[in-house]
Parts: structure tokens; sequence; C-alpha cells
């Protein structure tokens, strides 16, 4: 009996991402090695305690593996990788780099230093995502016979702003433990049982999610720009591969809408005041001080 693309794609990715952590654990140990020390690593999250930023790289080569298992053909393995190999190289830097003087946050922050010409380190990954996602777009869509070069440029321009949109997206969700991964694994789980084209990307993204969940959720490990922007990246990749053009548009449409909506409203905040919302928010964190870590009515950090 064949196993199935999508859970195959996703024990791949599961094991890859849980070694990973435990390779980069030892490797970060030991001082003097290219990764550095683990205290390279480590952020101090919004309760004020540490944080590791392994889980984002480990996460990162459960994906990586996980999309050449599941994309089913050359041509979606090559654009899942290129997708996620984006998201993860410009996040990471983004995440080791970063001047934490340099007041340019969000998206429209840091497109308004380009504008300034001044380039940060957040718009080095505006740019860098922008551009990967565009080249994983242009793999992953085939010109069919009958079909204008115009009507593919846009189509790839589309689905280029996809992927890159549901990478920055991810990030943005990556404010509270088990944030990003609950929403990646719910829009993956979907699209692996359809069992479409992108069945075995978004089984990808699932195992990978369920592998780092436990440490996310405890406050241990979080993704950090590296991390959630490979998520999104592979999950906005699955979407172009499995979706017609206009489900690709509307979920495209979503996607910046949430975008710019975030750039005046608190995702914390929205989250806090729907009891649903905030349920499945605060599922799987750990009790303290007498009760569930909740997610507080306080404004997000800006990205």
């Amino acid at each position: 009996m064949t196993t199935p693309r999508p859970l195959l794609a996703g024990a791949v990715a599961h094991g890859v991402t849980r070694r990973a952590r435990t390779l980069l654990t030892a490797r970060t140990g030991s001082g003097g090695t290219p990764l550095g020390t683990a205290e390279r690593w480590t952020r101090t999250n919004h309760r004020g305690r540490p944080v590791s930023l392994l889980e984002g790289p480990a996460v990162a080569a459960g994906l990586l593996a996980g999309g050449l298992v599941g994309g089913g053909s050359l041509r979606a393995a090559a654009a899942a990788t290129v997708a996620t190999a984006g998201g993860a190289a410009f996040g990471l830097v983004d995440d080791l780099t970063e001047d934490p003087a340099d007041r340019a946050k969000g998206l429209r922050g840091h497109l308004g230093a380009l504008a300034h010409g001044r380039l940060t380190t957040g718009g080095l990954k505006v740019l860098g995502i922008g551009a990967t996602a565009l080249v994983a777009a242009a793999v992953a869509t085939p010109r069919g016979p009958g079909s204008s070069r115009r009507t593919w440029a846009l189509d790839v321009l589309a689905s280029g702003a996809l992927v890159a949109g549901a990478a920055n997206l991810a990030n943005l969700l990556d404010l509270r433990p088990g944030r990003a991964l609950k929403a990646a694994a719910l829009c993956a789980g979907p699209l692996a049982l359809a069992g479409g084209r992108g069945a075995g990307l978004a089984g990808s993204v699932v195992g990978a999610a369920v592998a780092a969940m436990p440490d996310d959720l405890a406050g241990r490990d979080m993704l950090g720009d590296g991390g959630a922007n490979a998520v999104g990246a592979l999950l906005g990749t699955a979407c172009v591969v499995d979706a017609p053009r206009p489900v690709r548009l509307t979920v495209l449409a979503g996607v910046l809408a949430l975008t710019l909506a975030s750039e005046r409203v608190s995702f914390t905040e929205v989250i806090a005041r729907h009891p649903v919302l905030r349920e499945l928010d605060d599922w799987g964190r750990p009790a303290v001080e007498g009760g569930t870590v909740a997610s507080p009515l306080v404004p997000d950090a800006p990205a």
C-alpha cells in the first residue's frame, strides 16, 4: 500500500524538524562554531522571559525536506524550495542582524525607510522575500497552451504577491506562543486532506508545526522571522500550486486585507476580545500563577 504523499511529507518534515532542533542545540552549546553561542539565538519574549530562535532554522530545515518529498512534481518541489529558502534566509538575516535602535517597524516603516533611501534589515527582508516569491511563482506557474505572455506574467505577479504576503502574515502572528504554528496548521490541514497538487506541501507545514508546537507553546522556543516567513511562504506556495486563479485571487485579497489591518489594529487585542479566538489562542499553553497564559489586552510589538 502506497503511503499518501501529504502523510509522507508531513512525517519527513516532522522528523527533520525535531532532529535539526536537537543538532542546533548541540552546535550552539559548543562555543566558536559558525552558529555562534546560544546567547546569540536568545531573545526576550512578551512576558520578559528568555526564548530561543533556534526553532526557526529547525522548522525551515523540516519544511525544505518535506517540500522536496511532497512536491509531487519537479516544478512544485523547486518552487517550494525557492520560496521556503528565501523566507528562511532573509528572515534569519533580520533576526540576527537587526539594529534594536532602528525605529522603522512594520511593513509601512520599512517601506518608508526604503522610499527615503535607507535600507533596513527589515527592508532587505521585504525585497528579498518579494524577489524569491516571484521566482517561486514563476516556477510554479506553467504557461498553458493559448495563454498569452501578459496573462502568464499577471498570474506570476499575483501568485508571487500571495507567497510573499503569506510569509509576512505568518510573521505578524508570531507574537504569542503557538499562535503562528496553530494558524498555519489550521490553514494547511484542509489543503493536505483535499489531496490536490499542493497537498504534499501543505502536509509538510502540518508536520513541521506539530514537531515545533510543544516547545513553542511552552515559551522555550519561537519561530522568529526566519521560521515564520518560511512557514508562510511554503503555505502560500501550496495554495499557488493547488488552487485555480479565482481562489488564489480571493486568498490574496484576504491576506492583503489582514496585512493592512495589522498596521492599524492589534491582532492580540482582537483575539482577546473574542471568546472562541481567545480559547483557541490559549489552548496548549501551560498554566502559570493559577491561570492560563492568556492573550493580554496589550498592543502587539511591531515587527
